[in-house]
């Protein structure tokens, strides 16, 4: 066999496997169901470029979820903020969400699109308290909600009961997945929201997890997996099983790790690769220089993503 036979084989084998893959993990892997969930972004286009796989199955009708994007900032730095805005609106029609409307942006000087510039994570912890638990606000300082809690056990009332309004934030991890300090600040905001939340409703339906809210992150991968597009498949599941999946038997109803993979055949089931490319192409219009096509034809992210289940303790006096 030579190296072009062995070649043109691959090219058929690959795609075949991968396209049989995907019909395994729609069907028997874990998945969220009836969640009110959050993706936290920091610019438009994040949703295409990093999460459109997780997006599109999510948003699966099957899955009953309802899903929103917050975006922290317009992505001005260009200029573009209102355009931006509009694209990031059209993308999320492109990937399943239900409505332009649950699609919402901040435009604050607090969160500049910035390369250079770090988001403060108590004003993001406070923005999700406020959109999503507004009682929380009263508690984020530890202290007071320390007492509050002791209050509540004396058997003290007026207090209101901390009820979130999602089920499960989802963000980028630590590292950003490029490294940007927008994203990376995204991930400290939301873990500390969480963190703050599970301290004001400590020892409240702990076992059923009612009142807690599941942050769930992006994993930032190595320069070649991340641009090794469907070949990353295979390393993806490993992963998966080794740390969140098949070795440690999470709960269905809280799994530790997720992954979504889009098809490669156009229209073939709700998450398909062709609505992620349209997500960028037809939406971000005014982002498509020509390495964004590179990206979107490379990136393992277009086709695959695996979230992991933060595991948050509730904050206290020192953290």
């Amino acid at each position: 066999m030579n190296w072009l036979t062995a070649l043109s084989l691959a090219a058929v084998v690959i795609p075949s496997l991968y396209i049989y893959t995907v019909s395994i993990v729609a069907t028997r892997f874990p998945v969220l169901r009836n969640k009110r969930i959050c993706l936290l972004i920091a610019h438009p286009d994040d949703e295409a470029m990093f999460f459109a796989p997780t997006v599109l199955a999510l948003t699966r009708p099957e899955t009953g979820n309802h899903v929103k994007i917050l975006c922290l900032s317009s992505g001005d730095a260009e200029g573009l903020g209102p355009t931006r805005k509009r694209e990031l609106a059209k993308s999320g029609t492109y990937l399943g969400l239900r409505s332009p409307s649950d699609v919402f942006v901040i435009d604050s000087p607090f969160f500049p699109d910035s390369m250079t510039t770090s988001w403060d994570p108590e004003r993001i912890s406070h923005l999700l308290a406020s959109a999503f638990a507004p009682e929380l606000k009263e508690t984020t300082n530890i202290a007071s909600a320390s007492a509050s809690r002791s209050s509540k056990n004396k058997g003290s009332a007026g207090k209101a009961e901390v009820k979130p309004t999602i089920d499960t934030i989802i963000t980028f991890d630590k590292h950003g997945i490029s490294g940007h300090p927008n994203h990376i600040s995204l991930y400290h905001g939301a873990r500390l929201f969480v963190s703050q939340l599970l301290a004001a409703t400590a020892g409240k339906n702990k076992e059923k997890g009612q009142g807690q809210v599941d942050l769930y992150t992006l994993p930032t991968l190595s320069l070649r997996r991340k641009y090794s597009g469907i070949l990353d498949a295979l390393p993806t599941l490993l992963e998966w099983a080794w740390s969140a999946g098949i070795t440690k038997k999470d709960k269905h109803e809280r799994p530790g790790g997720l992954v979504f993979m889009n098809n490669l055949i156009p229209g073939e089931g709700w998450a398909s690769v062709d609505k992620a490319w349209a997500a960028m192409t037809k939406a971000h219009v005014s982002q498509m220089r020509w390495f964004r096509y590179g990206w979107i034809g490379l990136s393992r992210y277009m086709y695959v993503n695996s979230l992991f289940r933060e595991v948050v303790q509730p904050a206290t006096a020192d953290n």
